[in-house]
């Protein structure tokens, strides 16, 4: 391997750094329900911006996550995101009153095949909206604080890292409206947790799941005392993500969440024929793996 290396390393390009800050597709865009900002040079802060309505998921949101996820997905500057929401609490789950204006533009229609295709339609795309932050490219961690509650649950099943406050709790709200969880909880939740025992008593009796319940059953891998450490432990694992090269950690990602729906030789044909048999080719690998093969520091890596 290391002769390998060796070779390769003669004609290897230089890194680019990514230190310096420079324009990125997002900043030429402006959100009504969402705040972007570059937290540093690889890292994005998304978060919930309605904080006088506690961050409650208005048709608009859902239609601005979406797209948001889906541009971070391709921003080369971008390689951790960061999720939470300001204000009091992280997000108190869909919006009732702007959700009663779906029905009330089908209360007209008499036919029920009309008004199913209406209300599908709109599920399909909330669904679409939590699945771009799935299949997103980049890592998100997810930095819980307060409420978190019905489609809010179903948001933070789509995120790769979940963090909270020990003031945090979560709900599976929708049993008491009526209706079964739609856009994510009930299709994630049992591949994150693995006890359908738990999910389905959560689910069933819509109880109230607190921080140490959700650590213990690894819902979250860390409890906080506060917003403010909460923060600072989201963003120090995000910048250790960020120095690390994006293009294994994007196949990482891309990896999991194949496997996880398939079975362990279709995972294992989908890393060689989708990914490493490319990958290794690339500048990454050989020079990281001259780094540690050498004792040195690992380099930067360049944008993907």
């Amino acid at each position: 391997m290391l002769n390998i290396i060796s070779r390769n390393l003669g004609g290897l390009k230089n890194i680019r750094s990514t230190v310096n800050k420079v324009t990125t597709i997002m900043e030429s865009k402006s959100y009504n329900t969402l705040s972007i900002k570059q937290h540093s040079p690889a890292i994005f802060h998304v978060q919930l911006n309605r904080p006088e309505k506690l961050n409650a998921l208005n048709d608009l949101m859902w239609i601005e996550i979406g797209e948001c996820f889906n541009d971070l997905s391709s921003e080369a500057d971008c390689r951790v995101i960061v999720l939470s929401g300001s204000g009091k609490s992280f997000c108190s789950g869909i919006d009732l009153m702007d959700a009663m204006k779906l029905f009330q533009n089908i209360a007209d229609e008499t036919d029920v095949a009309r008004k199913c295709k209406v209300i599908g339609k709109s599920i399909k795309r909330y669904q679409d909206s939590f699945t771009a932050i799935e299949k997103c490219a980049k890592p998100v961690i997810a930095a819980i604080h307060g409420a978190c509650i019905g489609g809010a649950v179903d948001m933070i099943c789509s995120t790769d890292i979940r963090y909270c406050t020990s003031d945090a709790w979560f709900q599976i709200k929708e049993v008491d409206l009526g209706m079964a969880a739609d856009v994510g909880t009930l299709q994630r939740l049992p591949k994150i947790i693995g006890s359908d025992s738990l999910i389905k008593e959560l689910a069933f009796t819509g109880r109230k799941m607190l921080a140490p319940e959700a650590l213990q059953v690894g819902f979250v891998s860390h409890v906080a005392n506060n917003q403010e450490s909460l923060m600072k432990k989201a963003f120090d694992v995000a910048e250790q993500i960020a120095s690390k090269s994006p293009v294994a950690v994007q196949g990482i990602k891309l990896s999991l969440n194949y496997s996880r729906d398939h079975t362990i030789d279709e995972g294992l044909n989908h890393i060689v024929c989708i990914w490493n048999q490319a990958m290794l080719q690339s500048e990454d690998f050989i020079s990281a793996a001259s780094a540690l093969a050498t004792k040195s520091e690992l380099p930067v890596f360049s944008k993907l």
